[in-house]
């Protein structure tokens, strides 16, 4: 039988990867809310410069998590990681002792808020290292990569992440289990935290004309994180530094998704991103002044948002 899953947050990351999983096999529904009544008559249309341009039309489309038919063995949760969204309400209906609960989302020292509410449930997290964007209602564009790692919390790899791993593997998209789940999420908040909040600071700029005027200013906030990771156990590679630039500098121009949430007035996960690692630092007594300054600068963003709203 087919493993069925509940993708909640069928946004650019959740459709994306949810149609990924259903090309590989899968029976893959959706909590949709803002395309709801699109994505329930069209499906989604993905159009990868890599894997080419399908339809993926889920099994079940549903306005709640609550609304699902069956049981499911793995849940999909895409969200933002924000303080206006309740994560645990949003996925505590569907999920049963058989379900695992798998986390694709942004943000260090995000996890203990889900093992704790579901201990008895296997829960994997995951990182996206992805370029892609929602550009219409149902539509996705993904632009570039789309590597996945997944890896159980708080660090082993179970039968069921390998499984997991295979479908996406399946479907064309790599996608590595790590017994390091939490390390590999510093890993990711290397670039996050440079480039997001500088995305929106900077006006709109793309990925590639920030790193062209201020590779100088990336540099000091990325090495930041790799000093706050350090003192908190998670020693990154010597390299991590230079390897995110020149990836950087490699794919294509980016608009990042802090930026798209700003621009769209929606709220931007500063707290997941940058707050998180910066009471880190402070918790473990690691100077980071770049990234306390871009931290401020964003939460008088967020108000400049809040007066708009």
């Amino acid at each position: 039988m087919p493993n069925k899953i509940l993708v909640v947050g069928a946004g650019a990351i959740g459709g994306f990867y949810g149609a990924l999983l259903a090309k590989a096999g899968a029976e893959v529904s959706v909590v949709c809310r803002s395309d709801y009544d699109h994505v329930k008559q069209h499906g989604f249309l993905i159009n990868s410069d890599d894997l080419g341009s399908w339809n993926f039309m889920p099994t079940q489309v549903l306005k709640h998590a609550s609304e699902f038919q069956g049981v499911a063995d793995y849940v999909l949760l895409c969200t933002k990681v924000i303080t206006e969204l309740d994560r645990i309400a949003l996925i505590r209906p569907v999920v049963s002792a058989k379900t695992a609960i798998v986390f694709i989302q942004n943000g260090v020292e995000i996890e203990q808020e889900i093992s704790g509410a579901f201990p008895d449930n296997e829960v994997i997290s995951g990182l996206a290292f992805i370029c892609c964007n929602r550009i219409n209602p149902g539509e996705i564009a993904h632009l570039a990569y789309g590597r996945l790692t997944l890896g159980n919390l708080p660090g082993f790899i179970s039968r069921k992440t390998e499984k997991l791993c295979e479908l996406f593997d399946l479907s064309g998209i790599e996608c590595q289990a790590s017994a390091g789940i939490i390390t590999n999420r510093w890993q990711k908040c290397v670039w996050n935290a440079a480039f997001n909040p500088l995305s929106v600071l900077s006006g709109g700029l793309l990925t590639l004309d920030i790193l062209q005027a201020q590779e100088a200013l990336v540099r000091s906030i990325m090495h930041e994180i790799v000093l706050i990771a350090e003192a908190c156990g998670h020693r990154l590679p010597d390299n991590i530094v230079d390897l995110n630039i020149a990836s950087t500098y490699a794919m294509p121009p980016y608009k990042t998704s802090m930026l798209l949430d700003f621009e769209n007035s929606h709220p931007m996960e500063v707290e997941a991103i940058l707050g998180n690692a910066l009471r880190a630092g402070q918790r473990e007594n690691i100077a980071s002044p770049h990234l306390a300054s871009v931290y401020a600068l964003m939460k008088l963003r967020e108000l400049k948002l809040a007066y708009l709203a």
